[in-house]
């Protein structure tokens, strides 16, 4: 390049325009050979890498594979007088009176490792709070939540990586299932829908702290929150737990701010800019950036900490707040909040199986020898129906 002719540097940025946004990605630099003086030498800054998604479809078959297990160890035939699907051998499911969502028995979804405050508090057996997150109650429940992890999930992956949003799904399933042990004790848990309300979450921190390199800022956190707003509306119904999808969500927000957090613009241009093209140094991030990690940071490591001491020592959320049930279930004229489980006394004689509904003093009388403990509770879920 000759000294007498000053060469021209010009910065090119390449964006992808997609879903409101505009991501400055992976970095590549390209500098073609100059064939003549004065000739304009290009340096392209392109996009954050695109990851290859890999590890939400691994969940996704995790999960799968979890219900089929459950499903095999229920087995049906064996353990109730009635089932749906015969055709499917042990794999068959509930009678529709004690599950409605096609599945196993709540006996084997104990066994299986649901989360059940009484057993993480007297039996020492705090793994629950993580394997509940790999359980379903039934094909209607993995099918709604595995579809919506595939939509949500891979584009995640795509713009942060396995690493950053594998650590979102896991630590949001821990956070919604200490929020739901602490309101509903009665009942057993099982679901990822903590996990995935916990990349909403962070879908939505991570729009407000990458917040100027949006386009249509507005309309893409209106329709985000929208929603947000309707899953957790559908959380009010019976038989959902709706404090493990607001747990979640809380876990994943915060997350969003320390995992999604992307560099300005003007640092990343300044960064592949010769020193002295450009008037001021940038900083990578911006300040609100900065404040909102350290902030999320705190808030989320209180918050998962002092919730773990309080699961541990016994504490009931609901002797702290008389109105939180309402958040999981709101009582209408169409349908009862009431989900105590089903308790039964039960007495055999010889081959005679007597069994009373505590709840509402049902009798009944079957012909069993010798009935397994899931049977029994099988039969006591129908009656008290």
């Amino acid at each position: 390049m000759s000294g007498n002719q000053p060469s021209e540097i010009q910065i090119r940025v390449n964006s992808r325009k997609g879903n409101n946004l505009v991501h400055p990605v992976e970095v590549e630099t390209q500098t073609p050979p100059l064939s003549s003086p004065g000739q304009t030498a290009y340096r392209e800054i392109k996009h954050f890498k695109k990851w290859v998604p890999w590890l939400i479809p691994l969940f996704v078959i995790a999960n799968v594979i979890m219900f089929i297990i459950t499903m095999y160890v229920n087995d049906c035939p064996k353990n109730s007088e009635s089932c749906i699907a015969d055709f499917l051998g042990r794999f068959s499911f509930q009678p529709l009176k004690e599950n409605p969502l096609l599945g196993p028995s709540s006996h084997t979804l104990q066994k299986m490792g649901a989360l059940d405050v009484k057993k993480v508090v007297d039996g020492d057996q705090g793994w629950r709070l993580i394997t509940c997150n790999w359980l379903h109650g039934g094909v209607f429940h993995i099918l709604a939540n595995m579809l919506s992890l595939l939509v949500i999930g891979i584009r995640l992956e795509q713009e942060f990586g396995f690493v950053r949003i594998g650590l979102l799904y896991v630590i949001s399933g821990f956070g919604g299932s200490l929020l739901s042990a602490l309101f509903i004790q009665s009942n057993i848990s099982v679901g990822a829908s903590g996990a995935l309300f916990g990349l909403l979450g962070g879908m939505l921190s991570e729009l407000i702290t990458n917040w100027t390199i949006y386009t249509s800022k507005l309309a893409a956190f209106v329709t985000l929150v929208i929603i947000i707003a309707i899953n957790l509306a559908v959380g009010i119904l019976p038989h959902v737990d709706n404090f493990a999808h607001i747990g979640g969500f809380l876990s994943g927000f915060l997350l969003g701010f320390v995992f999604l957090i992307r560099p300005q613009f003007g640092w990343v241009r300044q960064r592949y800019t010769p020193s002295g093209d450009l008037p001021s140094p940038k900083r990578k991030f911006k300040m609100y950036q900065c404040i909102l990690w350290i902030i999320s940071l705190i808030l989320l490591v209180v918050g998962l900490t002092l919730g773990l001491v309080l699961i541990l020592r016994g504490v009931d959320a609901n002797d702290h707040c008389s109105w939180c049930h309402y958040l999981s279930c709101v009582p209408t004229s169409s349908w009862s909040c009431n989900t105590e489980p089903a308790y039964c006394v039960s007495n055999q004689i010889g081959n005679q199986l007597d069994l009373t509904c505590s709840s509402n003093n049902k009798t009944s009388t079957y012909m069993i020898p010798d009935p397994s403990t899931s049977r029994i509770q099988s039969l006591c879920t129908q009656l008290c129906s």
